[in-house]
């Protein structure tokens, strides 16, 4: 299956009783499935139909929409790492192309999600520079916020193993990395390291995540 990635702007869509206003409600800090209106089933140009929200991420999985906020600041320092760490890895083995969010990943007509992280394949040996070059992920990276968790461990775990790519779930809290494999029941947990060996290389990825969490959390 073909993978379109593309980056376009996102956004976001009460009632009132009739004899007084209802007191406000805060923004809920969590991801919603967002009931289809105007639309039965969410599909990824009907998504990318919506117009710009700032501060709001606009995804369908399996024809479900997910509305989340815009991450913290430890959230894109951990992800700067990642993004760091494994580009210098690819450039130096030329064995893929890193893309980080906002950058939309088509899986099906009805699944439309944006990894924080993204490695892609090669085209000739060059990074892709066009829609239609583009290739099945590599690996797939997520780190979790509050709002996010829920989705990133099993909605979108579940459509990533279905897609057949590897996918890390970096738990900033926790300090670890949960390594999914497409046929895995259960992540590997990773706490001193997180490898990433894709083949036809001779020598893996290796990310040490204890100063990098140090790092994403303020402690250095």
């Amino acid at each position: 299956m073909r993978c379109n990635v593309s980056v376009t702007p996102l956004a976001d869509r009460g009632d009132m009783l009739s004899h007084a206003p209802l007191p406000p409600v805060a923004e809920a800090e969590h991801p919603m499935v967002m009931p289809a209106i105007d639309v039965p089933r969410w599909t990824a140009e009907a998504v990318r139909a919506l117009p710009e929200e700032p501060g709001k991420r606009f995804e369908c999985v399996d024809g479900e929409l997910l509305v989340s906020p815009s991450p913290r600041l430890p959230h894109q320092s951990a992800l700067g790492a990642f993004l760091i760490a494994l580009s210098t890895y690819t450039r130096a083995h030329a064995c893929g192309a890193v893309f980080m969010a906002p950058t939309d990943l088509e899986l099906d007509p009805y699944t439309l999600v944006q990894p924080d992280l993204l490695v892609l394949p090669l085209v000739n040996g060059r990074r892709p520079v066009e829609w239609h070059e583009l290739g099945r992920p590599l690996l797939l990276v997520e780190v979790l916020s509050p709002s996010t968790a829920r989705f990133d461990r099993v909605v979108k775990r579940a459509r990533y193993q279905r897609e057949g790519v590897e996918y890390w779930i970096v738990d900033l809290e926790a300090r670890l990395v949960e390594r999914w494999t497409p046929n895995a029941d259960r992540p590997e947990i990773l706490t001193d390291e997180a490898r990433w060996h894709p083949a036809d290389v001779s020598e893996p990825c290796v990310i040490p995540l204890a100063p990098l969490f140090a790092e994403a959390l303020g402690e250095r």
